[in-house]
């Protein structure tokens, strides 16, 4: 099993920062690849950032160029950041961490933290 909390959420104006971060702990050796989603009011969860264990990564194209995805290693425990600049408010939405742990088919979600962007 694999424990992901996020931080870091809460209000900002447009053209703000933020930063978010999300402990992994547990099984961390079953994980493949770590992401941040996001979901609005009304609209579908969607992919923002996403990082591999080979350090690749993706990004939506709607935040390309504001946002990056970062990873830290500590005792038993795997930090994922995400660094919004230049915030939105089209951003505002809950931001959960995803954990993709495909060898043992098992793919874990933290309960996410609230972004608000604005004015």
């Amino acid at each position: 099993q694999v424990q992901l909390v996020e931080s870091g959420g809460g209000l900002v104006q447009p053209g703000g920062s933020l930063r978010l971060s999300c402990a992994a702990s547990g099984s961390i050796f079953s994980i493949n690849r770590m992401g941040w989603y996001r979901q609005a009011p009304g609209k579908q969860r969607e992919l923002v950032a996403a990082l591999t264990s080979v350090g690749s990564t993706n990004y939506a194209d709607s935040v390309k160029g504001r946002f990056t995805i970062s990873r830290d290693y500590a005792k038993n425990t795997v930090y994922l950041y995400l660094q919004m600049n230049n915030l939105k408010p089209e951003d505002t939405a809950v931001y959960s961490c995803n954990a993709d742990a495909p060898a043992v088919h098992m793919d874990y979600w933290g309960k996410g933290t609230l972004v608000t962007v604005s004015s």
